[in-house]
C-alpha cells in the first residue's frame, strides 16, 4: 500500500480565474527553481550550501496562494522548509540565497542558515527548526496584534508529522481559549520525516482536530492554489472578526526528500509516482491549458526564465563574501546600558512576595505595553498572590490566565516581544519549566544573535525554586546553573524583599530576555523594599557584608545562611565579607573581583543547587582565569550534595548548607589558608 494523498484531496475549486493561476503558476515556478539551485549547490563538490536543507517541491503553491488572501502586513511563521514561505511573504530572494550559503550578506549574516531564517523586523518573523516550535510563538504575536487592535491576522506553517508534538496542542489550546487570531496550517505530504503519516495518526483527516479545540478545520488540496485562496481568506475574516483560529489541512505531494541527503530508501516507489503526478507546476499547467489561457511553449517560457534568474542568485551568493570571524561573539546581548536615573521614590516594610506584586504593579503602570500572565495569575492573583488585585486594577486584556501549558506560555511571549509588548509571564515551579525548555534555550536566546542584533526578545518569565518542608523532588530543584549555561539569557536571583522588586523592574526595562528566580523559602520575609520610578542596570552583585579574612560569594537563599555564619564568626574575631551575587549572567566580574581582593584571596562559594555542574565550579574558574593572582587563591564550594531532593523535612535539613556548616568551612579555609603571597 503506498502513502498516496490523492484519495483525501479535494476536486479542483470551481472558479478558474486564469489570470490569478497564472501569478501563481510563475512565482511558483521560480520558488521550484530557487530549491532546484539549493539542492545542486548543496550537493556539489565541495558543497557550497553546508549541513542539512530542507527543500518545499511539491508545495509552493500553499505559500503563495495562502499570503494572496490575506492583507500585505499580516505575519507569518514557518517550519522548516520554509523558503517558499519566506520568498512568498517579501524577502529578497538573494538575500535569502545568500543565507543558505551562509554568507555574511544573507538575511542573518550566515548565523542562521537554511531551517532558521529570521527576519522579524518584517511580516517574515522567521522559520523554525524544532517541529511545531512557531506555533506557540504564532499565538504571542497574534496577542500583540490584538492587544494593538490593528487587525492583523498570524498565519503559521507546520508539517503533518508536528501534529503529534505537545507544543503544537499548547498552541491550538491556547489559541483557542483566547480567541487569538492565528491560522494554523499544516502542509500534510503524507511523510513525517521518514516515517509514513499514516502509521502515527488513527485519523485520516488531521483537521477533524480542530474541532476538538473548539475551532473550524477544514482539509483541502494544496496543489489548488484558488481552493488554499479561498480557504485562508475564510479563515482570516473569521480570525479579524474575533472568532479565533483556523486549522487549515493542504494536502499536497513530497516531490524530494525529507532532506537533501535523503536517498529515500524507505519510501515505496509507487508512492513516488504518485507524488509526481500530483505536481502543482504541472497540475496548474494542465488548468492553464483547458482554459486557454496559456500554451506550452509560454509555460515553457515561464519555467525557463524562473531558472535561469535562480541561476543567476545562486551562483551570486556562491561567489557573496563569508563572514568576518571578528564578528562571532557580537550581538549575543544588546549593549550594556548607561545608567538609568533610577529615584527611590519612598521606603515601605513589605514581604518579599509583596515586593513582587509592587514590581509587577509598577511595570503595568509605568508602560501600557506590559501585559502580564501565566497559569491561575489572572483572577485568583497566583498560587502564591504574587499577582494579586492586578487584574481587578488593569483589566483581563494586560493580566490574565493561560492554559496550563507552559510552551505555550514561553513562546507566546517570546513571540508577543517580537511583536512589541512587553510580557512578564510565571512559570509557576521551576521544575516545570523542564516541559517548555525549548522556548528559553532554542528560541528566545537566539533572537539578538541570529539577527545581528536587528531584533531582541525583550521578556521576562518569573519562577520560583528552592527547598521548603515537605517539597518533592519535583517542586525543589535549584537550577540556576542550566539557565545560566545559555547564551543570550540574561539570569537573577532574588534574596531580599528590596531585591524581589529591583531585579525584577531591572528585568523588564532590559532589551534581552530574562529570568528571574525567587525564594519561595523567602516569600513570607519582611524588610525594607526602595519604590522606585525607573529601574537599576542587570548585572549588579551587592556586597551585604564587608570583611578582611574571606570572602563568601552566595545567592538567593543562602545569603541569609552566610550572613548568620558571618556574624557568627565575628564573635571570633573572624572577619568574613557576604556577597550576593544578585545576576549570573551578567557577573559583575569587576566587584567580585575587589571583595576578593579585599578578603585577601581566600573565597567559600555556597549555593542550595546541587554540587556537580553547579555555578560554583564556574565562578571558581572565572577566578582562576580573570585574576592574575587568582593561582595562589584558595578558593572552596559548600553545596548541597548530588541528591535528589526528599520530601521529609529531617532529611532535608541534613542535605542543605546552613549557618553552621558554613562557618565550619570558613574557619577551615582560613586556617588552611594563609593570605596568598604572590599578590
Amino acid at each position: 500500500m503506498t502513502n498516496t494523498n490523492s484519495a483525501a484531496a479535494a476536486s479542483p475549486s470551481v472558479h478558474a480565474d486564469p489570470a490569478f493561476l497564472q501569478r501563481i503558476f510563475e512565482r511558483a515556478a521560480f520558488i521550484r527553481a530557487f530549491e532546484e539551485q539549493a539542492l545542486e549547490l548543496s550537493r556539489a563538490m565541495p558543497p557550497q550550501i553546508v549541513g542539512s536543507v530542507h527543500l518545499c517541491a511539491g508545495q509552493e503553491v500553499v505559500p503563495l496562494a495562502a499570503l494572496a488572501a490575506l492583507a500585505d502586513d499580516d505575519q507569518v511563521i514557518a517550519t522548516y522548509r520554509g523558503h517558499g514561505w519566506a520568498l512568498a511573504a517579501g524577502l529578497e530572494p538573494q538575500a535569502v540565497f545568500d543565507e543558505l550559503c551562509h554568507r555574511a550578506s544573507g538575511i542573518n549574516g550566515g548565523r542562521a542558515g537554511s531551517a532558521y531564517l529570521q527576519a522579524p523586523h518584517t511580516r517574515f518573523i522567521g522559520e523554525n527548526s524544532i517541529v511545531g516550535a512557531g506555533t506557540t510563538i504564532a499565538c504571542g504575536v497574534a496577542l500583540a496584534n490584538v492587544a494593538a487592535g490593528n487587525g492583523r491576522v498570524v498565519i503559521v506553517s507546520i508539517g503533518d508529522g508536528a501534529m503529534n508534538q505537545g507544543s503544537v496542542h499548547e498552541a491550538l489550546a491556547f489559541a483557542a481559549a483566547k480567541k487569538l487570531p492565528v491560522i494554523f496550517v499544516c502542509e500534510h505530504n503524507g511523510w513525517s520525516e521518514l516515517t509514513a503519516t499514516r502509521d502515527m495518526f488513527p485519523v485520516e483527516r488531521l483537521a477533524r482536530r480542530a474541532l476538538a479545540y473548539g475551532m473550524g478545520g477544514e482539509t483541502l488540496d494544496g496543489t489548488d492554489p484558488i481552493a488554499v485562496r479561498e480557504a485562508v481568506a475564510k479563515a482570516a475574516g473569521i480570525a479579524r472578526q474575533g472568532g479565533g483560529p483556523t486549522l487549515l489541512e493542504c494536502r499536497v505531494p513530497r516531490l524530494w526528500g525529507h532532506y537533501n541527503r535523503d536517498i529515500e530508501h524507505y519510501r515505496p516507489a509507487a508512492d513516488k509516482r504518485a507524488a509526481a503526478a500530483q505536481d502543482p507546476l504541472l497540475v496548474i499547467a494542465e488548468r492553464l491549458r483547458a482554459c486557454g489561457a496559456a500554451s506550452d511553449d509560454a509555460l515553457a517560457a515561464v519555467r525557463s526564465a524562473a531558472e535561469a534568474r535562480a541561476t543567476e542568485i545562486a551562483q551570486r551568493a556562491a561567489n557573496a563574501p563569508l563572514p568576518a570571524v571578528a564578528t562571532l561573539c557580537d550581538h549575543v546581548y544588546a549593549p550594556v546600558a548607561a545608567e538609568s536615573g533610577q529615584r527611590v521614590l519612598e521606603t515601605c516594610e513589605m514581604t518579599y512576595i509583596a515586593a513582587v506584586n509592587a514590581a509587577l504593579a509598577a511595570e503595568l503602570e509605568a508602560d501600557p505595553r506590559t501585559v502580564v500572565y501565566g497559569e491561575d495569575v489572572g483572577r485568583a492573583g497566583g498560587i502564591f498572590g504574587a499577582a494579586k488585585h492586578l487584574q481587578k486594577k488593569y483589566g483581563e486584556a494586560r493580566v490574565f490566565d493561560t492554559p496550563i501549558a507552559e510552551n505555550a506560555i514561553l513562546g507566546s511571549a517570546l513571540g508577543a516581544a517580537l511583536a512589541g509588548l512587553k510580557p512578564v509571564v510565571e512559570i509557576m515551579w521551576s521544575d516545570f519549566v523542564f516541559v517548555a525548555f525549548d522556548q528559553l534555550i532554542n528560541q528566545a536566546s537566539n533572537v539578538r544573535y541570529l539577527t545581528n542584533g536587528r531584533s531582541g526578545a525583550p521578556l521576562v518569565v518569573r519562577m520560583q525554586q528552592g527547598v521548603t518542608p515537605g517539597s518533592c523532588a519535583q517542586h525543589s530543584q535549584s537550577i540556576e546553573a542550566l539557565l545560566a549555561h545559555i547564551p543570550g539569557l540574561k539570569l537573577a536571583l532574588a534574596a531580599t524583599p528590596d531585591d524581589a522588586y529591583q531585579l525584577l523592574r531591572a528585568a523588564a526595562a532590559d532589551p534581552d530576555p530574562c529570568v528571574v528566580i525567587e525564594a519561595r523559602g523567602l516569600y513570607q520575609l519582611s524588610g525594607p523594599v526602595r519604590i522606585t520610578e525607573g529601574a537599576e542596570p542587570v548585572g549588579r552583585a551587592r556586597l551585604h557584608r564587608r570583611g578582611s579574612d574571606a570572602l563568601v560569594l552566595t545567592w538567593s537563599a543562602m545569603l541569609h545562611q552566610a550572613l548568620a555564619a558571618a556574624e557568627a564568626l565575628a564573635a571570633e574575631r573572624l572577619d568574613v565579607a557576604v556577597m550576593d551575587l544578585r545576576w549570573l549572567r551578567p557577573l559583575d566580574e569587576a566587584a567580585i573581583a575587589d571583595a576578593v581582593r579585599e578578603a585577601g584571596g581566600r573565597v567559600l562559594i555556597v549555593h542550595e543547587a546541587v554540587r556537580a555542574g553547579g555555578f560554583a565550579a564556574e565562578l571558581a574558574m572565572h577566578l582562576q582565569e580573570r585574576m592574575p593572582e587568582s593561582l595562589c587563591m584558595p578558593v572552596r564550594r559548600l553545596t548541597t550534595p548530588d541528591i535528589r531532593i526528599p520530601a521529609s523535612p529531617v532529611l532535608q535539613a541534613a542535605a542543605l548548607p546552613n549557618a553552621d556548616s558554613i562557618a565550619r568551612h570558613l574557619r577551615a579555609l582560613i586556617a588552611d589558608a594563609p593570605r596568598p603571597a604572590c599578590r
